[in-house]
């Protein structure tokens, strides 16, 4: 099943901006319902703020997008190690990222901390981060995530990556002893709840799960497996129905994959999950780019010649991402973001898709969008005054690539 079949989705959905009471057709302006700032513990005059897990309940969780990825495009991190020092050398460069992305109304800001274990920190080529611990890596993002976040009505996640340690094979204990270093700032920061994401193995994340449920927080966590199950050959469905069983709130998938394998996967995992009586919430964060010929690959995109310097031409659009976000929700994702490839404006429009199912809700960034380009209508330039509709950008088939290349239908690598 190809879940973003061009606007399909979108179009048969019955909840687009233009016919929600956000949207008035007489102007294009909509009408915003934005949720008080509040604190976790509540004060006087303030509500206190809502969990995860009550917020999934309740509807779906949009969450943020690239970090690493992102900041490596913007001249901060270094492609190969893809470690994040960047929270100490360039503070100001993260603290944007996040800003634009709860400007773009993501209800979860992630601390960037993707691979900060020291057991990652100190391998061979990584001499920039050896003077830099674990701790203090995470410690510096927490601190930036709470001030980004201030008052703001915005769960704030400390998320954790594989170590080294697993894959060498030194066992369980030392396992578990690299990942209690990743959360101990969590811990201390007090943040919202805890999610292992990028694993390429189920069974280190059933150990990654037992650990985080010893902390009294929601515990999500995220594969990179696609369709046929992780690096080691376990079933998609069967890793998510040992990720429920190990303690896991929330599971599901994210990266390596763009967003229709990735909603495969998913489609998998709830199956199995539903046969099996378990109902974890699911999660989706996925690529932003297109990469439907990886789908069997074990590192997924990785295999393609272009990834990581030249992926521009496989990206997302704006309006796929509102595919992506209502094909997710339609499957019974509840909370649903983006990894590398996904840049604000793919956030905003997962906001807008969802605003519907989520109160009204909308990020600031909304104020300066109209859904399907409408504000194109009143451009000085005369071609762009016929392309601000529903029907044009459902209509256009963006171009595959640059001028002058060949237009390829992928292939699947391994068939």
């Amino acid at each position: 099943m190809h879940f973003l079949s061009r606007f399909s989705k979108i179009a048969r959905s019955p909840c687009l901006l233009q016919n929600t009471p956000l949207f008035t057709a007489s102007h294009g302006v909509r009408k915003f319902s934005r949720s008080a700032t509040r604190n976790k513990d509540g004060g006087p005059g303030q509500q206190k703020k809502k969990g995860l897990l009550e917020r999934l309940g309740e509807g779906p969780v949009v969450g943020d997008g690239s970090y690493v990825f992102t900041l490596e495009r913007r001249g901060y991190v270094l492609a190969g190690p893809w470690t994040p020092e960047v929270v100490i050398e360039h503070p100001e460069a993260v603290k944007s990222l996040h800003r634009e992305y709860l400007h773009a109304g993501a209800d979860v800001l992630q601390a960037s901390t993707f691979y900060s274990s020291d057991d990652k920190l100190t391998m061979p080529g990584h001499e920039a981060s050896r003077t830099i611990t674990c701790k203090e890596l995470n410690d510096k993002a927490c601190t930036i995530l709470k001030e980004v976040a201030g008052d703001a009505d915005v769960l704030l996640c400390g998320a954790m990556s594989p170590v080294p340690s697993y894959l060498d094979g030194k066992g369980k204990e030392v396992v578990q002893r690299e990942y209690a270093k990743q959360m101990e700032a969590f811990i201390e920061h007090d943040l919202d709840f805890l999610l292992a994401e990028f694993l390429g193995h189920v069974e280190e994340a059933e150990w990654v799960i037992e650990l985080m449920k010893t902390k009294g927080k929601p515990v999500a966590c995220t594969l990179r497996t696609g369709p046929k199950g992780d690096c080691a050959g376990v079933a998609a469905g069967e890793c998510a129905v040992r990720m429920a069983e190990a303690g896991a709130d929330v599971v599901g998938v994210n990266c390596q994959y763009d967003p229709n394998t990735c909603l495969k996967t998913m489609e998998a995992m709830k199956t199995e999950l539903d046969k099996r009586g378990l109902s974890p919430y699911l999660m989706v964060q996925p690529l932003g780019f297109h990469c439907p010929e990886v789908e069997n690959e074990d590192e997924g995109y990785q295999m393609l010649p272009e990834c990581p310097f030249a992926l521009e031409p496989r990206q997302l659009t704006r309006f796929e991402a509102h595919a992506f976000a209502r094909a997710a929700y339609d499957l019974g994702v509840r909370y649903i973001g983006g990894c590398c490839g996904f840049e604000p404006h793919h956030i905003r429009a997962i906001s807008e898709e969802l605003s519907p199912e989520r109160g009204g809700k909308l990020g600031e960034a909304s104020k300066k969008h109209v859904p399907w380009g409408g504000a194109l209508k009143n451009s000085m330039l005369v071609p762009n005054r016929t392309k601000g509709s529903r029907q044009h950008w459902e209509k256009t088939k963006p171009a595959s690539g640059r001028p002058g290349y060949p237009d390829v239908q992928p292939k699947l690598i391994n068939q």
